[in-house]
């Protein structure tokens, strides 16, 4: 599988989370532009359980986005694919970084391995703008002092 950066996932993986503000991230493996249209589909289906989060008329606004720029978006795997695997995926394109990670527990009972009990989702604006910053510097330069 072109997708596949490693079969086993021995440690957290999450590219984008606490910490890592505005890092720049090399995209992935595999682009969503060399898939087929059941692929690509499927792709779509993915990105909408983020997506979906948001409120009704935002939430097919931003799926639109980021489906119109599939030729510039890319998908990584890491870890095992059989139903109990612990993994994290990555889409990823100028637009939007959205991963998925099964994370070493915390406070949580047993090995200090990744888990299907822990896992983080990021859903970012990558290479820059992350958190808004953009419109926060905008919006702190407009306030009067």
């Amino acid at each position: 599988m072109r997708a596949v950066i490693r079969a086993e996932k021995p440690e957290n993986y999450n590219r984008g989370e606490l910490f890592q503000d505005n890092a720049i991230v090399q995209y992935p493996r595999l682009p969503l532009a060399a898939l087929d249209e059941r692929q690509r589909g499927l792709a779509a289906d993915l990105i909408s359980l983020y997506t979906g989060r948001m409120r009704v008329g935002d939430a097919e606004m931003k799926l639109t986005e980021i489906v119109s720029h599939r030729d510039d978006t890319w998908f990584a795997w890491v870890g095992g694919t059989q139903p109990d695997a612990v993994f994290y995926y990555r889409i990823h394109s100028p637009i939007v970084m959205i991963e998925y990670d099964h994370q070493s527990p915390v406070v949580l009972d047993g090995p200090r391995v990744p888990c299907c009990d822990h896992v983080h989702t990021v859903v970012r604006v990558p290479n820059g703008n992350d958190y808004g910053k953009d419109l926060l510097g905008q919006h702190l330069l407009a306030r009067p002092h």
